[in-house]
């Protein structure tokens, strides 16, 4: 893999992770109080710059305001959840769309397709539609590259995701019912062409069946390195 220099990645369970690169601290999808996976040390931040969320549903963005008030970082997402966000009093939001590019703090995020849908529930049970699901390239200034795919399925167009972002490391859900499981994940591996592979979005929740080893085993004999890490751990 190619090294990520000075880049710490930290997993806080299931699709929420955090960056930290010269003295800036990023999260995307900022599920941490009530995610059972993530370690209580973990749940609290000295500091927070930028935050991306890909979509809607609770286990991406409920703890998004709470976050979002306290720290206030700049919040770089879908311009339908960006306008819901604000209804919430959440300020400093850049809502975007597919295709789009933007640099916050030295790291540029290119909004890119996931194969999903996206909701928010209010407290009355309202549901509200908050645009489509995205995922998000991010390059950092030292030109290393992360590809988070969100709550996807495998879809063809991961191919020309892989070709023009060209990630050195892809962040991809393999624990199946709501996105891809391992079958579909293993194809994702062929179409990106990413030479390392961190899985995700599994073993949270029983109905996410999708494990590690089942992926390990399909992913085998391609040429990419599976990073095998702890939530909670850091990959730096």
């Amino acid at each position: 893999m190619k090294l990520n220099n000075g880049i710490r990645l930290t997993w806080l369970g299931h699709a929420t992770f955090k960056f930290e690169t010269e003295g800036k601290t990023f999260l995307i999808d900022p599920w941490v109080d009530s995610n059972p996976a993530c370690p209580d040390e973990l749940k609290t931040f000295d500091r927070l710059d930028v935050m991306y969320i890909t979509h809607g549903h609770w286990d991406h963005t409920e703890d998004a305001v709470p976050i979002a008030k306290k720290h206030t970082p700049t919040v770089v997402t879908m311009i339908e959840v960006a306008k819901w966000l604000e209804s919430k009093g959440v300020q400093n939001i850049i809502g975007m769309n597919k295709g789009g590019t933007v640099t916050v703090d030295g790291v540029k995020a290119t909004m890119v397709t996931a194969n999903h849908s996206s909701s928010v529930t209010e407290e009355d049970g309202t549901t509200i539609y908050t645009g489509e699901p995205a995922g998000f390239v991010l390059e950092f200034a030292n030109g290393y590259k992360i590809y988070h795919a969100g709550d996807t399925n495998v879809f063809g167009d991961m191919q020309i995701i892989g070709e023009i972002y060209q990630p050195d490391l892809a962040l991809l859900p393999i624990g199946g019912h709501f996105t891809m499981g391992p079958r579909e994940a293993a194809y994702a591996v062929k179409l990106l062409k990413v030479p390392a592979i961190l899985p995700m979005h599994y073993g949270t929740f029983p109905l996410l069946t999708g494990t590690l080893e089942e992926f390990l085993k399909l992913t085998a004999s391609m040429d990419v390195e599976i990073v095998d890490l702890e939530v909670g751990g850091t990959l730096d």
